[in-house]
């Protein structure tokens, strides 16, 4: 055999090989954990930005056994004290630093692409959870939750853009 079918014969198998990388490239699955803050401090009607109750800290160290065996390569958080201490028991056990973002100028596209291939947890609030996952999901599904839900978990799965969710109530102890 001639050096040429070998040449011939190694660019054929690097083209299949780059080809076979961009399919598993555009099949990575995308994972968004989506949750409300836990228990809010409502004793102050004024204050704007409470801190949780000890049973909204029970509850966010319940979401970090929760997401325990589930692997994450990013946090989110609006910037309130509640979403914060809701999300950092997870973040402390993951080790991964959470990412402020503001509601109001969020690009969900720019999200979404952001984190392809990728497992995200974020947290929120009563009337944006549900606002993102209605823009990951591309419909207007869901609407605010209740005042007393902070137990729901919103699982959206994309992949080959195919997008499913998943809503999950997880209560303290199961």
């Amino acid at each position: 055999m001639s050096n040429n079918f070998f040449i011939i014969l190694l660019g054929f198998i690097l083209i299949i090989s780059c080809q076979d990388n961009l399919i598993r490239d555009k099949q990575k699955e995308t994972i968004f954990y989506l949750i409300r803050h836990a228990e809010k401090d409502r004793s102050n009607s004024e204050n704007k930005d409470p801190i949780l109750t000890s049973e909204g800290i029970k509850r966010a160290n319940h979401w970090a056994s929760y997401f325990d065996t589930i692997p994450l390569n990013s946090i989110y958080s609006t910037d309130y004290i509640r979403t914060k201490q809701t999300i950092f028991p997870v973040s402390k056990l993951k080790q991964i630093i959470p990412k402020i973002y503001s509601v109001d100028e969020l690009d969900i596209n720019q999200l979404i692409s952001s984190n392809q291939g990728k497992r995200v947890l974020i947290s929120g609030h009563s009337d944006t959870t549900p606002s993102m996952v209605n823009k990951l999901i591309g419909e207007n599904k869901f609407s605010n939750m209740s005042d007393s839900d902070n137990n729901s978990l919103y699982i959206v799965n994309i992949l080959n853009s195919k997008v499913s969710v998943e809503v999950r109530s997880v209560t303290i102890g199961n």
